[in-house]
């Protein structure tokens, strides 16, 4: 790899996209296998002034050998000490912020258990949800990030070998991230900019519901939040701290309202769900809820994803996207949800971003259930967009809008 474009890559991921204050303590997640990359990310944070970089090693296959011989509910036996070794930093009084950088295999957990697998995850979820509290509401600067890993560069370019594989998806990484040119601050200030541009207007129109059609079939009309908010490209923490989430990010995103989303809608990628694919699939709602799904691949599993808790077959969030996207343009399938979530128009399952109701972070769970945000322990990121998505909206004063024309921005 360019090993100039990675230290770049480490210090926009870190002083741009966390945007590390001075005397923050610094959590980076990284896999085992990209230890240099952590170490990058180390010096920057400190570079930007931070108090401790503390680093959580990730390691799936050990992961994997744990969730095919331990016992489930010895997984699920999560001890007060893996709670606290994020709470613990969160509440110092410098506060802290957070760093995931993935790399994983899309099918690292393939052949095994998907009940066992989503229990697990389950439990995991809701013993630290108190943490997840954190950044689903941007009380800290967060940020999600990946890297190569030798199992995932295989999945998206088989025919080559494997350092070819891993050298190719660097350079697609450094490309779609805005890297490659050498100047990411600038490139993204200008992406931030326009993307701001269009949540403003989207925001200004104060829509009521959007609609998405498309030639393979989807006919889904999704009703919105009350007093929800649209939101793009970057977050304020509430520190005051500007920050962006997802490196990268082309979407601009919004609360559905969990009873008012009907209609069908057909998958435009495959999805990478706790290491397995699921292929092929589409769900019908009504009211809100999934009433009927099937997959081509692995439809056990999206049944498994649905059925994760009561509210995971309703959806927290719509994700608008257009085909021209740096990912889409690629023409590459990442089989990975952070890449593959920015080349189409998505909805998550399960639990939406109080963010994306005005005054939401200020509330509680069930006064944001009273507003029709959807509240589950997963969100689930899945494609829906397609190159002939046409989408539009209707406002609160019965006016209708088009929003995507031919799968891009119409305004």
């Amino acid at each position: 790899m360019d090993q100039k474009l990675l230290q770049l890559y480490a210090d926009f991921i870190v002083k741009v996209g966390v945007n590390v204050r001075p005397r923050q303590n610094f959590i980076v997640r990284c896999p085992v296998t990209m230890p240099e990359f952590a170490h990058a990310c180390a010096k920057a944070g400190y570079e930007a002034g931070a108090k401790r970089v503390i680093v959580r090693w990730e390691d799936e296959r050990l992961s994997r050998i744990d969730m095919e011989l331990a016992a489930e509910e010895d997984l699920k036996a999560m001890k007060p000490y893996e709670l606290r070794s994020y709470l613990d930093y969160a509440e110092d009084p410098d506060g802290c912020c957070t760093l995931a950088i993935h790399a994983a295999d899309p099918e690292a957990y393939a052949g095994l258990d998907a009940g066992k697998l989503n229990r697990v995850n389950l439990a995991r979820r809701t013993v630290l949800k108190p943490w997840q509290e954190y950044t689903m509401n941007d009380r800290v600067q967060w940020c999600v990030a990946a890297v190569p890993a030798p199992g995932w560069a295989a999945k998206v370019f088989p025919d080559l070998p494997q350092d070819e594989a891993m050298e190719k998806l660097w350079a697609l990484i450094f490309d779609v991230c805005r890297v490659t040119g050498g100047d990411p601050v600038s490139e993204w200030k200008e992406h931030v900019a326009k993307t701001k541009a269009r949540r403003d207007q989207l925001n200004a129109w104060q829509l009521d519901s959007v609609h998405m059609t498309s030639s393979n079939g989807t006919d889904l009309t999704v009703g919105l939040a009350e007093d929800a908010t649209w939101e793009g490209a970057s977050s304020v923490a509430e520190n005051g701290v500007e920050f962006i989430a997802n490196v990268p990010t082309e979407e601009v995103f919004t609360a559905p309202h969990r009873d008012r989303v009907n209609g069908v809608v057909y998958g435009t990628r495959p999805y990478a769900y706790n290491g397995q694919l699921i292929e092929g699939w589409h769900v019908t709602f009504q009211d809100g809820k999934v009433i009927e799904h099937g997959a081509e691949k692995n439809a056990e599993l999206l049944g498994e994803l649905l059925s994760t808790d009561e509210n995971a077959n309703r959806i927290g969030e719509l994700a608008l996207v257009p085909a021209s996207s740096p990912i889409r343009r690629s023409g590459v399938l990442f089989y990975n949800t952070l890449f593959d979530e920015n080349a189409a128009c998505h909805i998550a399952f399960g639990a939406g971003y109080p963010t994306n109701i005005v005054g939401g972070r200020d509330m509680t769970r069930e006064q944001l259930m009273e507003k029709g945000l959807n509240d589950s322990a997963i969100h689930e990121d899945v494609m829906v967009g397609a190159v002939d998505s046409h989408i539009t909206g209707l406002r609160k004063n019965g006016e209708t809008v088009e929003i995507f024309r031919d799968g891009e921005w119409a305004f």
